[in-house]
């Protein structure tokens, strides 16, 4: 392909909240040079031109709770049974699952081992092999006894998770997560319902442990991430000034209200795709309805959904992301959530796709120039078979993502699947 790149007649969804609309789009090296609504006034001379009609074009999507270290595992100490060799592989394999399937940011949310996202990222950045923007994060910091704490009185186990009990501890692990290059730094303030010693409405990490992270975190200039299901933990989180908190299902009243006065500080991610899976496809894993029901999942489930509801109403800042890279969420899914927070959290069409485009992007850091099709902006987009806006589960099937191009590079050449033509080169 040459450096110039015309997407020509495709119905633009630039995820700024307009809808779509028919435009003829020009990229040049990794920028997005024009976006002209008069169709065919952009001069083609020179370029690579791609037939879009009967396409959406929209920009590259965001995994805002990223995984790619997760490799379908069924419980969480196997993750600390593969060799780190093996698991760097298997961490990039994901990464190129991701842009498969048209995501072309990562905003991870933990690594199972610690220098895994951060080897994988640097590799990128450094062009070693294609692969999505990617922010590293470090593994899930807990507390003896919290999500992720595998260990036995009578055996060792590692899962995905560094335990830090107290003030100096927090700050020990936090710093040594600084020196080996993380950008986002993980800890799991709440416990989870898929754990037996910590259930999702107990929150193990202290306030000062919590403040702790937040204050090395950002002296550092990092992100800081949450795994927050209880209200109590979602408050602390806010108060402590965490920059993103997953799942907050549980979250009262009050919690909410505090999201709301802060929500320009902060970023939620549901994590859905656990529940629904487990709601929804539990069969395929060998698990029963009334299993789900003994142990609470079913009123998890409504909950969760009342919850963003009311996020949704409050203009709180949300991702998509939903916990992808377990045994009963593989990689590869995550688009689904586009379509569960229109079918469960009340959403229209264009505000999912906008949290999993400019949303996304803002969490990345990026709003300036990630997320939207824009001229100036840099050039992360697909083209997908159909009208996104009408059916939004498009996405989900990878075979209709007919385009994925990712810093203006072609990860998947819309050559194979619908008309392209080249133009002559003007004679000097």
């Amino acid at each position: 392909m040459s450096g110039r790149i015309l997407i020509r007649n495709a119905r633009v969804f630039d995820a700024s909240g307009a809808d779509a609309y028919p435009a003829d789009v020009l990229v040049e090296g990794n920028r997005i040079r024009a976006v002209a609504t008069d169709l065919g006034t952009i001069d083609a001379i020179g370029a690579d031109v791609i037939d879009g009609t009967g396409h959406t074009l929209m920009p590259g999507m965001v995994e805002g709770h990223s995984h790619p270290t997760f490799t379908g595992v069924s419980e969480p100490a196997q993750l600390g049974e593969i060799p780190p060799e093996e698991h760097l592989l298997m961490t990039i394999k994901n990464t190129r699952v991701m842009l498969d399937h048209g995501f072309t940011s990562l905003f991870e949310a933990a690594s199972a081992k610690l220098r895994l996202g951060v080897v994988t990222r640097n590799a990128i950045n450094a062009g070693d092999f294609i692969g999505p923007r990617m922010r590293a994060a470090s593994p899930e910091i807990t507390t003896t006894a919290g999500l992720g704490d595998e260990r036995r009185v009578h055996l060792y186990r590692e899962s995905f998770a560094l335990i830090a009990d107290g003030v100096d501890e927090m700050r020990k692990v936090a710093r040594l997560c600084m020196r080996e290059g993380v950008d986002n730094l993980k800890i799991n303030v709440s416990g989870d319902d898929f754990v037996t010693h910590a259930k999702a409405s107990i929150t193990p990490m202290s306030r000062a442990e919590i403040t702790t992270a937040v204050e090395v975190g950002h002296e550092f200039g990092k992100m800081l991430v949450a795994h927050s299901r209880s209200a109590e933990s979602v408050k602390r989180c806010v108060e402590a000034g965490v920059d993103c908190i997953y799942h907050c299902d549980q979250s009262d009243a009050e919690a909410l209200d505090m999201l709301e006065r802060n929500k320009h500080k902060h970023f939620v991610g549901p994590a859905f795709g656990l529940l629904y899976n487990l709601m929804y496809e539990h069969e395929k894993i060998g698990i029963s309805k009334d299993w789900l029901i003994a142990r609470g999942f079913d009123k998890a489930f409504d909950v969760s959904c009342e919850t963003y509801h009311q996020m949704r109403k409050r203009g709180i800042r949300v991702v998509i992301g939903g916990d992808y890279g377990f045994a009963f969420t593989p990689q590869g899914q995550n688009a689904r959530d586009i379509s569960h927070f229109v079918r469960f959290f009340g959403y229209t069409p264009n505000e999912a796709l906008q949290c999993a485009t400019r949303v996304g992007a803002d969490l990345m850091g990026m709003k300036s120039e990630l997320g939207q099709v824009r001229e100036g902006f840099l050039a992360d987009l697909l083209l997908v078979k159909g009208d996104v806006l009408a059916d939004v589960t498009l996405l989900a099937d990878k075979d209709k993502i007919a385009m994925v191009m990712t810093d203006g590079r072609l990860w998947k050449d819309p050559r194979r699947t619908i008309a392209r033509e080249r133009l002559p080169i003007a004679a000097e």
